[in-house]
């Protein structure tokens, strides 16, 4: 994910809900978006993936868009972030944007993190919640499951 910033600036993030704003923290899906001319972030919130921004041209081809939604394991909240190594109409190899995408994750985390603050201050449980990222390639090497962390710690 090309982002022209080095960390999370909260003035360059536009955050849309497509759904109610007070919806159930289950029910929340994350499609996040950005500008690589002017570094902006735009994350939309809704029951569903924010389809109609990532069938624009320029990021069908890119693919550089994350997604999220958060899961339960058993009793236990987790975010769940999907994002493309390789496969579809990608800019640049598997490794090159490997070395991309794990470069800004931290840039991620602390916009969930910030998009998310109000539902983690009233849910502390969410604090606890593992971090799970789902790095889909083509490529056996690539991809992976990881879990990064608690979303409190990170």
């Amino acid at each position: 994910m090309y982002i022209t910033m080095s960390s999370f600036n909260p003035d360059k993030l536009t955050v849309k809900y497509l759904d109610s704003e007070s919806m159930d923290i289950l029910s929340r899906k994350y499609t996040l978006t950005h500008s690589d001319s002017t570094g902006e972030l735009f994350l939309s919130i809704g029951r569903e993936y924010d389809y109609e921004k990532i069938q624009k041209l320029y990021i069908k081809l890119m693919r550089d868009e994350v997604l999220a939604e958060w899961k339960k394991n058993k009793e236990e909240y987790e975010l769940h972030i999907y994002v493309h190594i390789s496969g579809g109409f990608i800019f640049g190899g598997p490794r090159f944007r490997n070395w991309i995408i794990r470069g800004h994750l931290p840039l991620v985390f602390d916009l969930f993190k910030y998009a998310e603050k109000e539902n983690i201050k009233n849910n502390p449980s969410l604090k606890e919640a593992e971090i799970v990222v789902h790095f889909n390639s083509k490529r056996k090497k690539y991809n992976k499951i990881e879990k990064i962390g608690k979303i409190g710690k990170i």
